[in-house]
């Protein structure tokens, strides 16, 4: 009998244990909810948006956390014989050539932007677009003409030497020394300030510069003091990206002879010194990301308002006596910067084809451009149209961090992100190592950027309401994206892709470490064909290069 009651006692006891476990189990749940609710401000998207879009982010910053990981395991003698005889000087000619060449380029933009946009220059409607051209010629085939032209046995030397001048003095241009590099990157880079501080001169408020001159100030007094703050901004725009630029660049640099980050990068790699080129990659990510926090800063410290509701367009400035001075600097920049090297390449493609250099062997190498370029653009367009979609419509920590570390690789020299390829597909995935499809990743880490602002830029024209009358009739998040969504910002998307295919064409450092054996592109072959000084083979190639880049240059224009 007591038996009895004690087990009813015991069953009764772990029923009300059950019920209460079921409870707090239910409470947990809620607490969750809210929780997950309150992440996603009452909107959170579908399980299929938020995986796509976590492992993309994932996809984009395992190969750097896998070279900074790397790195921290070098070895003590790594760090101890790069750091007491290596970094330091890598670190003066990388940071010397950044700053020299951005603030070059930023002085020859912006007065370029100023006289081309707000004085009366002769056919200024064409120098906006002329003076854009830069953009379309990679610094790395810049680097080619100008050592044909410039170089020990270049066109500029046998005029020296056929001329009085020879015996005056020695040919005075050293185009292999920082100078030169100097030269180069400066002259292919300045369109970045260019064509922003261009579009901010269009924006800029007559009103403002109407108080200045009753005032009294005079022109160049109402440029330096109401003009040139209001254009900080975007210089530090145009800034950020020429300093990344010169930092990730590895074409031009390696041709003219001049060693920085990611040529000693590049060269440890190719020396199979793995744990040194880990160091002085992750030294290399620590700059980069103090040269973002330092624009980040300043640009949160310094804000530039146009308040007036007032909008005037500005006056077109008379050059008066100065427009002789004026045609003549923008035609010797146009001059060094777009004509001459157009007509180096024309010169020996016209060679070239004469040589029988335009054949099979070179369309194959067209051909593997197109294929790996073109597979990068489809894979970014598929994963940026996700990320986007998360971002503006369902906003939270999570698709801002999400979106946030989709950008890692394009901050990032393509010679990083291809080392941490190599890590990870040697040690990983092997059936992918030494195929083209890794070459296609690292052009989708490096460039998807670019395939999410053209979609966003798109995405942000479509009216949410759109997207919550597909809700209302029982669609998921992901299929009101490709269903409603997708249809109607397609030309952003496209325009997005088409700047990581021609992007993806140019990319030379991550090509020249991650192609397989016997896959050559034509960013490959123009680098070996010129750096044996065998110009006719090159210049076709380089010139293809440069016809295909004018898609990236019209989008911008348009944007600009």
């Amino acid at each position: 009998m007591t038996n009895r009651r004690d087990g009813h006692h015991q069953e009764k006891t772990n029923t009300e244990d059950g019920k209460v476990e079921d409870r707090r189990s239910s409470t947990l749940l809620r607490v969750m909810n809210r929780w997950w609710m309150d992440i996603w401000k009452g909107n959170p998207p579908g399980p299929v948006l938020l995986i796509i879009g976590v492992i993309t982010a994932i996809l984009m910053s395992v190969p750097i956390l896998y070279v900074i990981w790397r790195a921290m395991f070098a070895g003590l003698d790594s760090w101890q014989r790069l750091l007491g005889d290596r970094i330091p000087g890598l670190i003066w000619d990388t940071l010397s050539l950044m700053v020299a060449v951005t603030v070059a380029a930023i002085i020859i933009g912006v007065s370029l932007a100023w006289i081309v946009v707000r004085t009366d220059l002769p056919g200024r409607k064409w120098w906006q677009w002329l003076m854009a051209l830069p953009l379309v010629i990679p610094p790395y085939v810049g680097a080619v003409t100008y050592i044909i032209v410039f170089g020990p046995s270049g066109w500029a030397r046998d005029l020296w030497e056929s001329s009085f001048l020879m015996a005056l003095s020695d040919y005075p241009i050293n185009i292999y020394s920082f100078w030169g590099v100097f030269m180069t990157l400066t002259l292919f880079t300045y369109p970045y300030v260019f064509l922003i501080a261009g579009a901010s001169l269009r924006k800029m408020n007559k009103s403002f510069e109407e108080v200045a001159r009753s005032q009294g100030m005079s022109t160049s007094q109402i440029f330096f003091k109401v003009n040139l703050p209001l254009l900080r901004p975007a210089i530090g725009a145009g800034a950020i990206l020429i300093s990344l630029y010169v930092l990730s660049d590895f074409g031009a640099i390696a041709m003219l002879r001049y060693v920085t980050f990611t040529a000693a990068i590049y060269y440890q790699r190719a020396g199979f010194d793995i744990p040194a080129a880990s160091v002085l990659s992750l030294v290399l990510i620590v700059i980069t990301v103090i040269i973002l926090w330092i624009e980040s800063y300043t640009r949160r410290k310094n804000k530039y308002y146009q308040t007036t509701n007032s909008y005037k367009a500005p006056d077109i400035l008379p050059l008066g006596r100065w427009k002789p001075v004026a045609v003549f600097y923008v035609g010797l920049v146009f001059t060094v910067a777009v004509i001459l090297p157009i007509s180096v390449l024309i010169y020996w493609t016209a060679i070239g084809a004469g040589a029988g250099a335009i054949d099979n062997r070179f369309f194959g190498f067209a051909w593997n451009s197109i294929r790996v370029s073109g597979l990068a653009a489809i894979i970014s367009m598929l994963l940026a149209t996700p990320i986007i979609y998360l971002k503006s419509r369902h906003p939270s920590v999570i698709s801002s961090t999400i979106d946030k570390l989709s950008y890692g690789g394009y901050a990032l020299p393509g010679v990083i992100v291809a080392l941490g390829l190599v890590f990870i597909f040697n040690n990983h995935i092997p059936m992918l190592y030494n195929t083209f499809y890794m070459i296609a990743i690292a052009f989708v880490v490096r460039f998807l950027p670019q395939a999410m602002q053209a979609g966003d830029a798109s995405l942000s024209l479509v009216s949410p309401r759109m997207d919550e009358a597909a809700r209302s009739l029982g669609y998921p998040a992901w299929k009101v994206m490709f269903k409603v969504v997708l249809p109607t910002i397609m030309p952003g998307v496209l325009a997005g892709g088409a700047l990581v295919f021609v992007s993806s064409i140019k990319e030379l450092p991550a090509t020249l470490m991650l192609r397989p054996p016997g896959f050559d592109t034509l960013a490959v072959r123009v680098y070996y064909e010129a750096s044996e000084a065998i110009y006719h083979q090159a210049a076709p190639g380089a010139l293809l290069i440069v016809l295909v880049s004018i898609i990236p240059l019209h989008y911008l224009l348009k944007k600009y």
